[in-house]
Formats: structure tokens, C-alpha cells, sequence
């Protein structure tokens, strides 16, 4: 399970939090099934709401809740998120999280550069997006106690 964190710029209003989460082959099915059960569609406009939550606690993704509640995944390790990240959340309640099919994301390690690496993962979530391999929703930010 691989989650990406980013801060986008928006037409109107205040910028928007990004979650891109990309798993491996033996669990995509089962994740896609999931994300569309709570009403993710194909990544092409504006994201639909949906009965997903991003759940944060201490600064941290700790889990997806999917199909009502019934359903949550956990990375095996609390991923840290940049207050940049959190601030876009809070401002609009809300995470558009990004499905990408496995081996659409870039490996980090085989860019040189910071920069590149950005450049790389917009041109690889691009061509997903185009190819319809990209599942997208909004989800409500659900903020924990620490």
C-alpha cells in the first residue's frame, strides 16, 4: 500500500488535499470493489461525494473508511502529512482520494531530483486519468484524538 500526499492549487477557493493511494495486484480488486461500493467513478471531473473518510490522527493517515463504515484500510504504518497537507483538509473537510491501478506511479528512487519526481507523478497520474485507470472520490476528514 503506497499513499502519495498532495497539495493542489483550485480554480475558485482555497487549495484542495489529494490522497493517491496505489496497492499491489492481490489487493487492488478488492480495494476497487470497495471504493466503488462507496461511490467512487471513473477519475474524469469533478470528484463525486461519497461515504468515504479519511481518518488523521496526530498529524497522520491512520486509515480509509469505505462502503458506509463497513470497510477500513490501514497502511501498516501511520503515514505522516505535511501541515500544508492538513491545513487544505481542515479548509475544506474534505480529501479527494485517487485509486491509481498498480504500477502507475513512478519509483521515487529512479528520479534524480526532487522536482523530477513531481513531474514524473503528474505525467503518470495524466496518462492513468486518460486511460480510465484512475477511481476517484470525495471523502470527509474524520480528525482523532491522539
Amino acid at each position: 500500500m503506497r499513499w502519495v500526499f498532495v497539495v493542489c492549487e483550485a480554480v475558485f477557493g482555497p487549495p484542495f488535499a489529494e490522497a493517491v493511494l496505489e496497492v499491489g495486484t492481490p489487493l487492488f480488486e478488492g480495494l476497487a470493489a470497495d471504493v466503488v461500493d462507496t461511490g467512487f467513478v471513473v477519475a474524469a471531473g469533478e470528484p463525486p461525494v461519497t461515504t468515504a473518510a479519511v481518518r488523521v490522527r496526530g498529524g497522520a493517515l491512520v486509515g480509509l473508511v469505505l462502503v458506509g463504515g463497513r470497510r477500513t484500510w490501514e497502511p501498516a504504518e501511520p503515514a505522516a502529512l505535511s501541515p500544508g497537507w492538513l491545513a487544505a483538509a481542515g479548509s475544506r473537510g474534505g480529501v479527494v482520494v485517487v485509486l491509481a491501478a498498480p504500477g502507475t506511479l513512478p519509483d521515487p528512487e529512479q528520479v534524480a531530483t526532487a522536482e523530477a519526481t513531481k513531474v514524473a507523478f503528474s505525467a503518470a497520474l495524466g496518462e492513468a486519468r486518460a486511460a480510465g485507470r484512475l477511481l476517484h472520490g470525495m471523502a470527509d476528514l474524520t480528525v482523532e484524538d491522539a
